[in-house]
């Protein structure tokens, strides 16, 4: 009997489909703000809205087809040699990814194996066939969800701090750009729930992440002190343009970090220094642990720039903007970026403090129907650690 903590839920096969259509909808929201700034004669802003989906994509696209390349050549997973995945050889695949479908196809392999799994009742495996099959399935949303931490970060976060910039520096705003807005957070915090869900689920010696409360608050935690850096780097574009070279140099000193960390996420070099680069984008957002190992150490570093950025930027505000001071504008960001700041290292605290599950699982074997180490299990455990 399987555990209900190891099964691919009808709920989440459901729930697979909301992720899909939320990331549909967070692209065209985002196309049709690139659209309305051209028409406004906004060539920059139109550029630079379609310039991170476009860099969403083909850095999603990049890794999905590399690992689809990994896993046909792993002699664990495709034992009998097969040139083609789902009846699609490498030049088929490549040719979808170079349209922007790949991750598309995993949806709509992760959704067809997963019907047949979950929704069409049979006998005919044993306990150990289905463990292991449910397994794949996670294997398989847990790709999917690493890709999603991708484009959220490439293309929504940064989506969400230029469009941020350019509301609060407009007089006037409509209600494409506050959709465009409200689903890039959506996204993000619907990516960042999936991706620690499905590692763990995947991961058979890491403990499951509580629903309830445990996945609430760890949500709160990384919204908060997210939304909280944006606001602080909006703040500091508005007072100067000139704040997007100390963006880059966060980027850059979160790319030479992993760099310095020698992680061995890819199987190629060129692509592992893309991935450093991404790592390094991540990191001027949010914390993880990106190579698995004890951080208690980096985290508090980490978030004590953090709170030292919170703080600067309303006070620069408030320095080299006095007309702004009193104003609603001002007033309201400000109290957002403190408030966030608090309610989001409060949830930290109280997360790996009270909910957070360290203890290990029961290790899985062969006799479990999960087999031996495979390429895609590597690839899991080698992923940003939450």
């Amino acid at each position: 009997m399987l555990q209900s903590d190891n099964q691919f839920s009808k709920l989440r096969w459901v729930l697979t489909i909301a992720g899909l259509l939320l990331y549909v909808v967070d692209i065209w929201t985002d196309i049709g703000v690139s659209l309305k700034y051209l028409r406004e004669q906004q060539y920059v802003w139109s550029g630079l809205t379609l310039l991170f989906v476009v860099a969403g994509l083909m850095v999603t696209q990049a890794f999905s087809y590399t690992w689809y390349c990994d896993d046909i050549n792993d002699i664990l997973i495709n034992p009998e040699g097969r040139t083609t995945v789902s009846g699609l050889s490498k030049g088929g695949l490549a040719a979808l990814h170079v349209f922007g479908m790949g991750i598309f196809t995993r949806y709509h392999q992760l959704l067809k194996t997963g019907f047949k799994l979950v929704w069409k009742k049979t006998n005919s495996y044993t306990a150990e066939e289905m463990r292991g099959k449910h397994h794949k399935l996670f294997c398989m949303a847990t790709d999917l969800s690493m890709l999603k931490m991708f484009e959220g970060f490439v293309e929504s976060v940064p989506q969400l701090l230029l469009q941020l910039h350019i509301l609060l520096g407009q007089d006037k705003s409509s209600v494409l750009q506050y959709l465009s807005v409200a689903f890039s957070v959506l996204n993000v915090a619907w990516s960042l729930v999936d991706y620690r869900r499905c590692l763990r689920r995947s991961l058979p010696n890491i403990r499951e992440m509580s629903s309830g409360l445990p996945t609430v608050i760890y949500l709160l935690y990384k919204l908060c002190t997210i939304t909280s850096l944006i606001l602080s780097y909006s703040l500091l574009l508005i007072l100067s343009i000139y704040s997007t070279i100390a963006l880059t140099i966060l980027w850059l000193l979160g790319t030479i970090w992993t760099h310095v960390l020698q992680t061995n996420f890819c199987s190629s070099r060129s692509l592992e220094h893309l991935y450093r680069a991404v790592v390094g984008l991540i990191l001027t957002f949010t914390f993880f642990n990106v190579k698995g190992q004890g951080t208690k150490v980096a985290m508090i570093i980490y978030y004590i720039f953090y709170a030292a950025i919170n703080a600067t930027a309303p006070f620069l505000l408030a320095l080299l903007k006095p007309e702004l001071r009193t104003t609603t504008f001002a007033q309201t960001v400000s109290s957002l970026i403190i408030g966030c700041s608090v309610l989001g290292l409060v949830c930290l605290v109280s997360y790996y403090r009270l909910l957070h599950s360290s203890s290990p699982r029961q290790e899985a074997d062969e006799v479990d129907g999960l087999g031996p180490e495979t390429d895609a299990t590597r690839r899991i455990k080698k992923f940003l650690q939450p």
